[in-house]
């Protein structure tokens, strides 16, 4: 053999032993994104205030991060008048908000008119400047709306909230006082539906209201849209057929600092809340406040079922 073979033997083999070791080095799985980003050793700390659907969302979005290899730790039921000021003093790194909330108690905008694209917009914009960021907000729309008894909505034929100003005289309001004087309540609703001439009005706590309507006592009450006894057959929301309500869509609100040091969330996250639309929000709502299991074990369920 000569030289020259010889050589580029030598060199094929050196070749062939680098490749072996190269993929005997190389990462298991390092196609996929989870071991490829980079994640801070610091714990992510995901908040949530105090009522249901929060604390379901919070835990989704902790249970799908810690697969994918994160650090998390939650903090839920924390008060609805205190959680901007923990998210800004850094208490929490993220937790799940509403792009109505955003823009109108905590930056204090006009919204009523803005299409859901535009409200999302002063909310991003509007907490840039606190060192926040909203990610893509989800198609699950949390905004204020009345309830209605179903069996009653099916005796006079009322669907939206044109046909029930029109049929108002024989529905019974079960209302919750602040309701009625709130300029997204009744004030604001008669500028564009027109008077509201109840047969009765009688103010309730709004923890009661769902059993109120249920014994008969009362027909209508103030909801919000994704509240879960809404995916029964006893109740639904009428139509805002004439848009009055602006939008208050759920959306990630994140710490500057953690987005940064966790760029792997923002995929996570967007793509969890695609799936979170009105419906799928109530459904979750519902297995919580109407069935009765934990909000740990409907997260846990749902991620296993949609991550």
């Amino acid at each position: 053999m000569s030289n020259k073979k010889k050589t580029w033997s030598i060199v094929g083999i050196i070749v062939i032993i680098v490749a072996i070791i190269a993929a005997l080095a190389w990462p298991k799985g390092s196609n996929n994104n989870s071991t490829s980003v980079k994640k801070s050793s610091t714990p992510i700390t995901i908040g949530s205030k105090n009522f249901t659907e929060s604390k379901v969302v919070m835990q989704i979005w902790a249970d799908a991060l810690k697969k994918e290899g994160y650090n998390v730790k939650t903090k839920p039921n924390i008060a609805s008048s205190v959680v901007y000021k923990a998210i800004n003093s850094g208490q929490i790194d993220l937790y799940p908000e509403y792009t109505g909330t955003i823009a109108l108690a905590y930056l204090k905008a006009h919204i009523v008119g803005k299409t859901p694209a535009q409200i999302a917009k002063i909310a991003k914009d509007g907490v840039a400047k606190k060192n926040l960021t909203t990610l893509a907000y989800a198609p699950g729309n949390d905004a204020q709306g009345i309830a209605i008894r179903t069996s009653v909505a099916k005796k006079y034929g009322i669907k939206t909230i044109s046909d029930l100003q029109k049929k108002a005289n024989k529905i019974r309001f079960a209302s919750q006082g602040e309701f009625d004087k709130r300029e997204d309540g009744i004030p604001g609703l008669e500028k564009v539906y027109g008077k509201f001439n109840f047969k009765s009005e009688k103010v309730y706590d709004p923890s009661l209201k769902y059993k109120v309507l249920a014994r008969g006592d009362g027909d209508i009450t103030p909801a919000s849209t994704t509240e879960g006894q809404l995916a029964t057959k006893d109740f639904f929301a009428l139509k805002d057929d004439k848009n009055f309500w602006p939008a208050y869509n759920l959306v990630p609100l994140v710490r500057n600092k953690t987005l940064k040091e966790n760029p792997g969330i923002k995929k996570v996250l967007n793509k969890l809340d695609k799936k979170l639309t009105t419906k799928e929000l109530t459904l979750l709502n519902k297995k919580v406040d109407v069935d009765g299991k934990s909000y740990q074990t409907v997260a846990a369920e749902w991620v296993k079922k949609n991550y």
